[in-house]
């Protein structure tokens, strides 16, 4: 039996599969697209090539998309999954997770592998990844360029916090020649500055916090963030996975449960 987690979010989709002895046997990233229905077919379609049937599996999904994973056993929310995912990767102590989403920022407070407490940014996109992707954008870049020019710059400050107004910013300040590297600096500073906020607001400064999401692997957002809370933002190789992985997880439990494992 595989444990299979398939976590459907707003830009990416994030898939894990366990083998019985709870290992790593897949994992994959895929662009979302407009329909969850339809992805969530051809993720089926890419685990079959590897060797991964229906029959032999327990699906979890969660994510935005969950609701289009028609053939999955278990349906659970993202924060428990996340949760459950950080106290994998980063054991079951009490500490901070910070996970930038495309549509979402989570602040969640884990307690010996518990949610204590969460808040998440689901009102407007500027303390979020897809804020990035579209500064990036705007500045002809990736979201990686972006973060490496910005070590060049300085001095520039994002005032607006609405991310249609700020991208208007951005283009106010192109249009003055102001150089590339200086917004590159401003716009990740902007962001850094309302993950740092959302986390003061929630509980405080914590003794220590991780990254999850699709920025975990982005060195220059990890010192940045780090720089402005004042203590190590670390993470994982497999951060970018947390939510799937907490939901393959909790697959492996429920089938050990039902005994199907």
């Amino acid at each position: 039996m595989y444990s299979v987690g398939i976590d459907i979010g707003s830009t990416y989709a994030k898939v894990i599969a366990l083998d019985s002895e709870q290992r790593i046997a897949y994992r994959k990233v895929m662009l979302t697209g407009w329909n969850s229905v339809s992805l969530a077919g051809d993720i089926m379609q890419d685990l079959q090539s590897e060797g991964i049937e229906k029959e032999q599996m327990y699906c979890v999904a969660t994510g935005y998309g969950r609701g289009g994973v028609t053939y999955a056993d278990k349906s659970v929310t993202e924060i428990t999954c996340h949760a459950k995912g950080a106290a994998c990767l980063f054991g079951s102590g009490s500490y901070t997770v910070i996970d930038v989403g495309g549509q979402d920022t989570k602040i969640i407070a884990l307690e010996n592998g518990h949610v204590k407490d969460f808040i998440m940014n689901d009102k407007c996109a500027a303390g979020t990844g897809r804020f990035l992707e579209v500064m990036a954008g705007a500045l002809g870049l990736t979201t990686d360029e972006m973060c490496r020019l910005s070590e060049k710059g300085r001095g520039v400050t994002i005032n607006s916090m609405c991310a249609v107004f700020a991208e208007s910013e951005v283009i106010g300040l192109m249009g003055r020649g102001t150089a590339k590297e200086d917004i590159a600096y401003g716009i990740v500073d902007s962001i850094v500055n309302k993950v740092k906020t959302q986390c003061m607001r929630m509980n405080g400064r914590a003794d220590s916090y991780y990254l999850t999401g699709g920025l975990s692997d982005n060195q220059v957002f990890l010192y940045r963030l780090s720089e402005k809370i004042g203590l190590p933002v670390r993470s994982d190789q497999n951060g970018r996975f947390a939510g799937a992985l907490g939901a393959a997880v909790i697959g492996y439990q429920s089938a050990v449960q039902g005994g199907k494992a």
